[in-house]
């Protein structure tokens, strides 16, 4: 792979009180564009993006961001390195401005309003109460509040789910963008057409394992029984 992995798993495993979640996982993320992660809900997608970051760890196995192992890095670190976005969108009590202080407080308005732009948030946002911001809005504010501390990664779970299809498409778009500007998206989805708009690779998990890698178009060709399946029923129920 070109300039080694954005993420490298080795036989990881991560149980829990329900069981196993994820099962021997060997998986290199690639270090360029959208890497989509699918599967049925339950089947361990959000646990493997949670990993990248270490919001979670694994009981076995190890991991590695750019060819360093994570246990080598300290975790406020890997985290400024490595951006979150997450399904519902969290902001601090405060202005947009002081969500953005939480990631970097040394920037001045100026740096601030950049990163608003780059996320389609007009300067005006930076006054605005957190709170008043609408769902695409907020999720929007989280998205720039992740780049204000200049990750060189970014990882998103499901951050369309509950927004409208306008919302959703732009943050599609923002996701592309960053990508081709150098910073790789990790991204889950429960949403094959999504996927198959915004992702360079495709990684399938199926049961707590990864069931496929490559890419969206050739994933109908697996030799996977239970690829196809999983893909017959998502778009029956689409």
């Amino acid at each position: 792979m070109p300039g080694g992995p954005l993420f490298e798993f080795d036989r990881v495993t991560v149980t829990g009180s329900s069981g196993v979640r994820l099962s021997n996982i060997e998986l290199a993320v690639p270090s360029s564009g959208v890497t989509a992660l699918v599967g049925p809900s339950g089947s361990g997608k959000s646990t493997l993006l949670r990993l990248c970051n270490r919001l979670e760890l694994p009981t076995s196995g190890t991991i590695s961001y750019r060819g360093q192992p994570m246990n080598d890095i300290d975790p406020l670190s890997l985290r400024r390195q490595v951006g979150m976005v997450f399904q519902k969108p969290v902001l601090f009590a405060g202005t947009v401005r002081d969500n953005l202080a939480e990631a970097d407080g040394v920037l001045d308005d100026d740096a601030y309003r950049a990163v608003l732009k780059r996320v389609a948030l007009g300067e005006g946002f930076l006054e605005r109460p957190a709170d008043e911001l609408s769902g695409g809005e907020a999720q929007r504010a989280c998205l720039a509040r992740a780049l204000v501390a200049s990750p060189t990664a970014l990882l998103m779970d499901e951050p369309t789910s509950s927004l409208d299809g306008a919302a959703a498409h732009r943050l599609e778009g923002l996701a592309q963008q960053l990508a081709g500007e150098g910073i790789p998206v990790v991204w889950v989805s429960h949403d094959l057409d999504q996927v198959t708009r915004i992702a360079d690779h495709v990684v399938v998990v199926i049961g707590g394992a990864i069931a496929y890698t490559g890419t969206a178009a050739t994933a109908g060709g697996s030799s996977d029984p239970r690829v196809l399946e999983f893909l017959a029923g998502e778009n029956d129920a689409g």
